[in-house]
Order: C-alpha cells, then structure tokens, then sequence
C-alpha cells in the first residue's frame, strides 16, 4: 500500500481564515513539498472553490474535521461537500463527556452516523485528545477497562474509524504504537505529532523527530496496522508553523515511512 503524508491544516489556522488566505497557504505547502492536507479550521470556503485550489496547487485532501452536528442532521450535505473534494475519511475532534453514561449515549448517536455516512462512501472517525484515557473511578480504584479510550475501543462499530494522535496518547501516559497496534484495520490517519518537555517540566508541542516520542516503534507499528495517511500536526509551538511543517516533513521522510 502506497503511503503519504499530508500537512493538518489546523497547524495554520491562522493562515486560513479567507479563501485568498488558504490559496497562499496551500501555495506554499505544495511548495514545502507536501502533496495532501486535512482540511480543518478553515475560513468560509465553497467546497468547489478549495477543490480547485487544492487541484491547482497539486495536493489532494487525505481527510477533514467536522462537527457531531453536521454528522448527524446534514449528512447530505456532507456527503455533497466530500465528493466534491475527492475525500472519503472525515472525523470528530473529539467528545468530551462528563461521566460513563454521557460516552454511552454518544458512541451509539456516533456509531449510527457512521453507518449512515458509511453507506454513502463517507467514513467517520474519531480523533483522541488525552482526556480519553481518564478514569471513570475514583483514582485509588484501577481499572483501565473504565475509561472514554476502551470504550470507544469496544464499542464504536466497524463503520467507524480512529484518527490516532500520537502526542495526545503520550500525553496521556500511554503508549502511541502499542494503541496502534491495537487498532490495526481500523487507522486509514494518524496525526503524527512529538512531545518534548521544557527545564520546568511541563510537556509541549514540537517537530517530529525533535522530541522524545520512540518514532522507530511508531512508524513500524503503523506499516503493521496499515496506516496510510501521515497527518502533520502541531497546535502550537516555538517555532513559525510552515517551518515546524517543513522540518516535520524532512525529519518523517528521513525515517523512511514507506
């Protein structure tokens, strides 16, 4: 299987807040060297009008972010918008449910979006953040089955993908290629984002390859379960988000993904 990374456009958000804007910004991601993005935090933009700009710029769009909502009560129009890009994977940036019942209640809502959007050539997936690994439980009670993570594992249906965030596992004391391997199948995207920490201990965003994350094991684990988007992303960071792109992009192709 072909592999490819692509450039989260959430990255350069601030860069894309009008139609003129996302143009320049795709511009220089073709010429970064960048051949696919996921659209996300976009500015108003006709789907039409990003189809040709993406079209012109030589970039093809791997997946999107879109709202539980537009899942459920539009999925027409997101089916409309999604054909019109030439893209088959969109997800959910995540759910932040309060206690047990709450992340019941939203994997059944979610699991009959998916089937819906799924019978029309659309896949659903859910992206991770760290909260999902938090414990229902009081903390002196361990139980690592009752958490948001497995039972989103156990309970959202095939029709369902996971878009893994590498830094948001780890942030959350897990292990990135281990979930990976667990979730073999059922991974078309990862978000592939490092960690490193500071002199005052705190964890934060940076290049891959440039933090602490055990790249070697990631990158096998995904080759393994079949993963063949590499999404770059960085919500924030020290660096000018196009040059933080730019050497994730070099740093990931030295590692020899394919």
């Amino acid at each position: 299987m072909t592999t490819q990374i692509g450039a989260q456009m959430y990255t350069l958000r601030d860069h894309c807040k009008t139609p003129a804007d996302i143009a320049k910004t795709c511009q220089r991601l073709s010429k970064i060297g960048f051949g696919a993005v996921q659209a996300s935090a976009l500015g108003p933009i006709e789907p039409t009008e990003l189809r040709k700009i993406l079209d012109d710029n030589g970039l093809v769009c791997a997946a999107t972010h879109r709202g539980f909502d537009q899942m459920r009560d539009e999925p027409q129009t997101l089916i409309e918008e999604h054909q019109i890009l030439g893209c088959e994977l969109t997800a959910l940036g995540g759910f932040g449910g309060a206690d047990a019942k709450a992340w019941d209640d939203f994997i059944i809502d979610f699991n009959k979006a998916a089937e819906n959007l799924g019978k029309q050539g659309l896949r659903v997936g859910y992206h991770n953040h760290s909260h999902e690994w938090a414990p229902f439980d009081a903390p002196d009670k361990i139980n690592v089955k009752n958490t948001p993570i497995s039972k989103l594992i156990d309970g959202l249906n095939d029709s369902a993908w996971f878009e893994l965030d590498t830094y948001w596992v780890a942030h959350a004391g897990a292990d990135p290629a281990a979930y990976i391997r667990r979730l073999a199948g059922r991974l078309p995207a990862v978000h592939v984002k490092d960690m490193t920490v500071t002199s005052e201990r705190e964890q934060k965003m940076c290049e891959v390859g440039a933090g602490n994350l055990n790249w070697p094991d990631i990158l096998a684990a995904c080759k393994e379960a079949g993963v063949k988007w590499y999404l770059i992303e960085r919500d924030n960071g020290d660096l000018d988000p196009f040059d933080s792109l730019k050497i994730s992009l070099e740093n990931l192709n030295a590692m020899d993904i394919n």
